[in-house]
């Protein structure tokens, strides 16, 4: 079995049985966004402890298999990391993760949670003037 195999059966497993569905119990940071281009609509919800770091993350939503396994990739990576850092996570980091290359049409689909993360993070922090650099991920 190759790399690009075992990573499309890690994209499925996470599409299948995704972690960290649902919503956390304390919302300090939330939010949720529609990729108009193809439906997928992603809810995220954190939780954050008084160094702004994360102890709790989950996420809602549906659509394709980039799109919900990214997020649960992603979201399995984010315990314990400073909302600062969250926001230095970029297209590279979220490829890396899905391990395999992903179409120029895709991307939108796997940056779809991360986006709706920074900007709940944005949101959170009274910034909401800043989300249009995120737009285009």
């Amino acid at each position: 079995m190759n790399y690009d195999s075992m990573s499309m059966e890690n994209i499925l497993d996470h599409y299948k049985n995704p972690h960290n569905k649902g919503k956390v119990q304390k919302v300090d940071v939330i939010n949720r966004e529609k990729n108009p281009s193809c439906g997928d609509e992603i809810e995220v919800s954190a939780t954050l402890n008084e160094q702004k770091e994360i102890v709790a993350v989950k996420f809602d939503g549906h659509g394709c298999a980039i799109s919900q396994a990214a997020i649960s990739m992603l979201t399995d990576d984010l315990s314990g990391k400073k909302i600062d850092a969250v926001m230095k996570i970029d297209k590279e980091d979220v490829l890396e993760l899905l391990g395999i290359d992903i179409a120029p049409m895709r991307i939108k689909c796997a940056m779809l949670g991360l986006r709706v993360l920074q900007r709940g993070i944005l949101k959170y922090e009274g910034k909401d003037s800043q989300m249009v650099s995120l737009s285009e991920i």
